[in-house]
């Protein structure tokens, strides 16, 4: 549930979070690219193949390896755990803006999509992050996402500046 307690998470700790991703993904699609590449692409049958002539020298393993997989593994991951593993090493998580809960396919899919459309003017609807009051990129506000800090404390900032200053 978001609360008045629920911290959310910047561009700068969202950023980190990001680049953990890319190398441990980059890593991944690197290392099953060149297994893909040392083995024989799958033969289909000369009849299939006839018929779709464009379609014959098409790399598809790489393009299931390279394109496709990534794109299934976050969002899976966002379903299942709420958080690549970046976010999760920067204790951060993805829930839905109104109720606090996990994310369903259905945003997650939006999200990813969305992601498009917050990098075409050169990146602005990341950096919309830096001045949102929740910390929305365009992608959350599409989907209907924030991304919060885990926080196990029970009373407010404010209350506790004003015991403390």
């Amino acid at each position: 549930m978001i609360t008045s307690l629920t911290e959310y998470a910047g561009f700068w700790r969202r950023l980190f979070a990001a680049c953990i991703d890319i190398l441990w993904i980059v890593g991944l699609i690197t290392y099953l690219s060149t297994y893909v590449d040392n083995t024989d692409y799958l033969v289909l049958p000369d009849q299939v193949l006839a018929t779709l002539p464009m379609l014959e020298n098409f790399p598809w393993q790489k393009f299931l390896v390279q394109g496709m997989l990534p794109i299934f593994l976050i969002l899976g991951l966002w379903v299942k755990y709420a958080a690549t593993p970046g976010k999760l090493i920067v204790d951060s998580e993805i829930v839905d803006a109104d109720t606090g809960k996990p994310i369903d396919l259905q945003q997650a899919m939006l999200r990813s999509i969305a992601y498009i459309i917050s990098l075409i003017p050169l990146g602005l609807g990341f950096l919309w992050i830096l001045w949102d009051k929740r910390k929305q990129g365009w992608h959350d506000k599409i989907a209907g996402t924030v991304v919060i800090i885990h926080d196990e404390a029970t009373i407010p900032l404010e209350q506790l500046k004003r015991y403390y200053h």
